[in-house]
């Protein structure tokens, strides 16, 4: 168990903490779970993981990290929950019923996000400052989404701004919908802001692993029908059609650095599209990126 120092308390205290995540077909789809996982391990007891049965060395992949504080669970993801991503929430929660109930706080890691280094000490601090609040059941973090390459954020209204990552363990909290976010019976959870970010890298891949990913985990919300209807039969993702992004001007994690620098694509984009959006839309992206106020923004949690 780490030790923080809080100046609520005045004294070092003991919290145990728990990370937890599900994954399949990570090296198929190079998702960055490993780097996912070593990101937040230095303030996690022990780290659960459901890895599902899949069509590559996943499980050897988890393995390679090397760590005995990891402690994998083989699982086998029941496909036929395909409406709204709920195998997803299925997986979440069997990596999150297996935490030992002595555990202080859950911290959740999805395989496409990495946490900063820097922000480690700030979520340690919050975790220990809420630790014996029972009202304060989860911890909200911001949420950065790169776009295309690890030099673009996309930066318009409808992408996730912040979400619940840390929550206590609790029989009556469970993964939510698609494994966004959790619920405690059937309301959000009471949660604090904490100056931290999650660094989402889902739609930073090789634009032909994207492709076939995008393929695969769209059956995971809809039927063949839809799927027929509306994923077209394309190599190569097109991530030109996005509408609004932004230089990315700070630091990624350590974590992601190596991959970083194995990157062997270009990421092209037209500027243009933004301007082409009905007036409506135009308007209330302005509105956001200039004041940062997402009206009508849904929110996963309800903040304390």
């Amino acid at each position: 168990m780490f030790y923080c120092y809080s100046f609520a308390v005045n004294k070092y205290q003991q919290v145990k903490v728990t990370g937890f995540s599900f994954i399949k077909n990570a090296v198929k789809y190079d998702f960055p779970i490993a780097e996912a996982i070593t990101s937040i391990l230095p303030i996690c007891d022990e780290f659960v993981i459901a890895v599902g049965k899949s069509d590559d060395d996943t499980l050897g992949l988890i393995k390679s990290i090397g760590s005995n504080k990891i402690r994998i669970i083989e699982t086998v993801w029941d496909e036929t929950l395909r409406e709204g991503g709920r195998v997803l929430a299925d997986e979440t929660n069997k990596a999150y019923n297996a935490i030992s109930d002595d555990t202080d706080w859950c911290f959740y890691i999805q395989g496409d996000e990495v946490f900063h280094e820097s922000d480690l000490s700030k979520i340690k601090d919050a975790m220990l400052l809420y630790k014996d609040d029972k009202s304060v059941e989860g911890l909200v973090f911001n949420h950065l989404n790169f776009f295309g390459s690890y030099d673009f954020i996309a930066d318009s209204r409808h992408w996730q701004k912040k979400e619940v990552r840390v929550v206590r363990k609790d029989p009556s909290i469970t993964s939510y919908k698609d494994a966004m976010s959790f619920r405690k019976g059937d309301r959000k959870l009471y949660c604090k802001l904490v100056d931290a970010t999650i660094y989402h890298y889902g739609w930073v891949k090789d634009p032909r692993t994207q492709s076939e990913k995008r393929k695969a985990f769209e059956k995971l919300w809809h039927d063949d029908n839809w799927m027929q209807e509306n994923i077209k039969d394309e190599s190569i993702f097109n991530y030109s059609s996005i509408d609004s992004v932004k230089k990315f001007t700070g630091s990624h994690p350590a974590a992601i650095a190596d991959r970083i620098k194995k990157t062997n694509w270009t990421f092209e984009f037209d500027p243009t599209l933004s301007s082409k959006l009905p007036l409506k839309k135009r308007f209330l992206n302005w509105f956001y990126q200039t004041t940062g106020i997402h009206i009508g923004e849904f929110k996963n949690y309800e903040m304390r």
